[in-house]
């Protein structure tokens, strides 16, 4: 018996059930917009939009950097997990990484990136 059948059942399976959700969407949904619904709404008060213009930049900023520090978190604990299998080697590796990521912090630190003013 071929080991992919499972896996190509249970793609088959739940395309099925995408197929089957959208088609009733389309079918079973609402027909015709209505205005009162198409306007934005949030916590009980009608939306002005964003009234201050634009975004700063260091919005931005800071939520890239926070992805970038979180992804570094994300390869730290497969690395943790077999860290003794690895050996000498995966710790250098894992040194270089973090002198890498170290650097950016440190850059990103120096030209206040990390000021919320």
């Amino acid at each position: 018996m071929n080991p992919l059948i499972p896996i190509v059942v249970m793609a088959i399976f739940v395309g099925g059930i995408a197929a089957v959700f959208i088609l009733a969407s389309v079918f079973l949904g609402p027909r015709k917009r209505h205005p009162v619904k198409d306007t934005p709404f949030e916590c009980g008060f009608e939306s002005d939009g964003y009234n201050q213009g634009s975004m700063p930049v260091r919005f931005y900023l800071m939520a890239i950097l926070f992805i970038v520090f979180d992804v570094e978190l994300a390869f730290l604990f497969p690395w943790a997990v077999v860290f003794r299998s690895l050996g000498l080697f995966g710790f250098v590796e894992m040194l270089v990484f973090f002198i890498v990521v170290g650097a950016g912090f440190i850059y990103a630190w120096k030209i206040g990136a990390l000021e919320w003013e």
